[in-house]
């Protein structure tokens, strides 16, 4: 008989985290759609007392999700879980997920508490956040250094207390395999009453182990993972999702579980959180990479002809890759536009979005031949963006670049609702629009990444511009996408510097 592996995605939490990567509610919430479509079983949507946007965030998800249960982080302080129960107070099935570090490291110069404080403090967070919902996690941050003696007693407190999961985190990414699904199967021996909690594993990826470390901890009876789209979260991130869901299924005869996630999904989701939090997928990303499923050795492609099987071992459509063509054009209808963003899982609030929306795929039908649907999440992100309350927003650019001529580059901006022209050269378009920028905005901002990608294939295909700058310690991603590079190029900067110079003070839930 096969036991369900319950799927437990915290790319809203913990992928948040990554540096450059923080969400808007608008973003959280496409995301948690996704997500939901996905049938992931459970969605760590946050951490409510990170922020006021954090909590809204968390909030909302709440309200929207049916289908998935809907987490809250908290550490064991009595403010935080109250705050977690109250974002989550409309959820369908509502979680807390609380933690305190139980390492000796931990203990003795973080908290500076006594292990017997510890073991009170995280039985009493239980029990508070047992007022809010009777699905209440715990996990011992930094299991993977902690002494196996004080995990079982902390575990077993935490059982009592009424903690149906406890979470064994490798937080730091230390864990080896074979360790680690040793630790996960002592535990479950040795904690008396370990049959009345599932068991559940959080790897990070520091060593690239994590997906790894997830397995091995299955294997010998977590019945949870904890993981994210892409393998996004802080330092090297998290164990990927869409690696676990398919190594289960692939090599179901050496496991004795399985997840209900809709496979199909996974990269139209890996898509959409790339475009959203600006990290692009490395080409050879298992499952999700553009190259995943690519054959350019002859050997290799004379054997795909003659047997898929026998150089591969999933089928690309198994996981979202499709040949699925956006088919309408410059002449298609509001309704037909509407229906295809339908099916893309592309939700639009008013009517007044749909109407901006469809005249920006009227005006990129005029500019391409073919519009794909990548293109169309590329649009909807690009035409969000705009319409997000900004100090500053493109109105004009133009770019002058010949051979041997230095590039120069004027530029129009609505700078808090004035308009405002500037000019400057620089050692090529891209940087010469910059200075120009600058010119009018003075940012004094540190440029970290600039990172262009093309969504589609072909001349004609919108490019889509990352930009990571940094401020005073704080980070901001900026998004644009255009057929021209140089004012796709444009937008994203402008992007960074509008959440740059407004940022958002956020609590982080390991201080």
């Amino acid at each position: 008989m096969t036991d369900k592996l319950i799927i437990f995605d915290t790319t809203l939490r913990d992928g948040e985290q990554s540096p450059g990567a923080s969400m808007n509610q608008d973003e959280k919430l496409r995301i948690a759609t996704a997500l939901e479509r996905m049938h992931v079983d459970i969605i760590e949507a946050g951490f409510p007392a990170a922020s006021p946007g954090d909590f809204a965030a968390v909030e909302a998800v709440a309200r929207l999700v049916k289908d998935s249960a809907v987490c809250g982080l908290a550490r064991t302080l009595d403010g935080d879980i109250d705050r977690a129960g109250e974002a989550l107070k409309d959820a369908a099935a509502p979680r807390i997920h609380t933690f305190l570090a139980t390492s000796p490291i931990h203990m003795r110069d973080k908290l500076r508490m006594t292990p017997d404080e510890v073991v009170e403090a995280a039985v009493r967070a239980v029990k508070r956040a047992l007022r809010y919902t009777d699905d209440v996690e715990f996990s011992p941050e930094d299991a993977g250094r902690s002494e196996t003696d004080f995990l079982c007693r902390v575990i077993e407190a935490v059982i009592a207390a009424g903690a149906r999961t406890v979470n064994i985190p490798d937080t730091v990414g230390y864990a080896l395999p074979h360790r680690f699904g040793a630790l996960i199967q002592t535990l479950r021996e040795r904690v008396p009453n370990s049959d009345k909690a599932i068991f559940s594993v959080h790897c990070h990826n520091d060593l690239g182990l994590a997906v790894a470390n997830s397995l091995a901890a299955v294997d010998h009876g977590a019945r949870q993972v904890e993981c994210t789209i892409n393998g996004l979260g802080e330092r090297a991130g998290n164990a990927a999702l869409e690696e676990i869901v398919m190594a289960m299924r692939t090599r179901k005869d050496e496991f004795s579980c399985e997840a209900r996630v809709d496979s199909t999904q996974l990269v139209p989701c890996s898509r959409l959180v790339s475009t959203i939090t600006g990290f692009p997928v490395q080409p050879n990303k298992a499952i999700v990479g553009i190259n995943a499923f690519a054959h350019e050795a002859g050997i290799h492609q004379d054997g795909v002809l003659k047997s898929r099987e026998t150089y591969e071992i999933m089928r690309a459509e198994d996981v979202g890759w499709s040949a699925n063509r956006m088919v309408l054009g410059k002449h298609s209808g509001r309704n037909a536009f509407r229906s295809r963003l339908e099916q893309l899982g592309i939700e639009l609030a008013s009517a007044e979005e749909l109407n901006d929306a469809f005249a920006r795929f009227k005006d990129l039908a005029d500019k391409k031949h073919e519009i794909f649907d990548d293109d169309l999440q590329a649009l909807v992100t690009d035409s969000r963006l705009e319409g997000e309350n900004e100090r500053f927003k493109l109105l004009t650019l133009k770019v002058c670049s010949e051979t041997g001529e230095t590039p120069l580059a004027r530029i129009t901006l609505s700078v808090d609702g004035e308009e405002k022209s500037a000019e400057a050269e620089g050692s090529g378009p891209v940087d010469a629009a910059f200075k120009a920028i600058e010119t009018e905005v003075k940012s004094d901002c540190d440029l970290l990444l600039y990172s262009v990608n093309n969504i589609t294939s072909g001349t004609d295909s919108q490019g889509e511009v990352t930009v990571r700058v940094e401020k005073g310690g704080h980070i901001a991603n900026g998004q644009g996408a255009d057929t021209d590079i140089v004012i796709a190029s444009a937008k994203a900067y402008l992007n960074a510097l509008n959440k740059i110079l407004r940022p958002v003070v956020r609590t982080h839930p390991q201080v």
